[in-house]
């Protein structure tokens, strides 16, 4: 049984290369759900989706991330944002809630790849969005059809794991 586990999580990997085609609305659900279904300090669930399907703003938004150019041909751009401010674990959910939506688009048979938003790309991404100032964009994912394929891989090493003490 454990097989199957790692099976379905080292199939998982960065798409950076999509067919243009749309993604479905009940697909895009699927994953939000999944996302919202991520572990969260205090049940905080700091978290918000913004969905972007148009293709224009699919295009602006990727060329706005220096390091999300390829994913102009995405059939949907997901944005994970919320209110940082007070949130102590803020990253962690927010982490907990991409990975578990990357998770579900691999098993959807779409494909993604994380690109995270730091400080410095704040203004420019809420702009295109018109997301307001109190909301930290945590990540801008784009998802669509896979136009490659990539081998399931795992990276285990057993140099950095340590057991009963250091």
């Amino acid at each position: 049984m454990h097989e199957h586990v790692l099976e379905f999580i080292t199939a998982r990997r960065s798409i950076r290369r999509f067919t243009g085609g749309p993604v479905s609305r009940e697909k895009l659900e699927i994953v939000l759900q999944a996302a919202m279904a991520a572990p969260s300090a205090n049940d905080r669930q700091p978290w918000r989706f913004l969905i972007i399907t148009e293709k224009e703003k699919i295009v602006s938004l990727c060329k706005a991330h220096p390091y999300a150019g390829f994913g102009v041909d995405a059939g949907a751009v997901i944005i994970l944002f919320g209110r940082k401010e007070g949130v102590k674990w803020f990253d962690q959910d927010m982490a907990a809630a991409t990975q578990n939506l990357l998770l579900a688009v691999a098993h959807l048979g779409l494909g993604a790849t994380w690109c995270g938003i730091d400080d410095s790309r704040q203004a420019k991404i809420q702009g295109l969005v018109n997301l307001p100032h109190d909301q930290y964009a945590f990540a801008l994912i784009p998802i669509g059809i896979p136009a490659e394929e990539k081998a399931a891989r795992t990276q285990y090493d057993e140099q950095k794991v340590h057991w009963e003490r250091y």
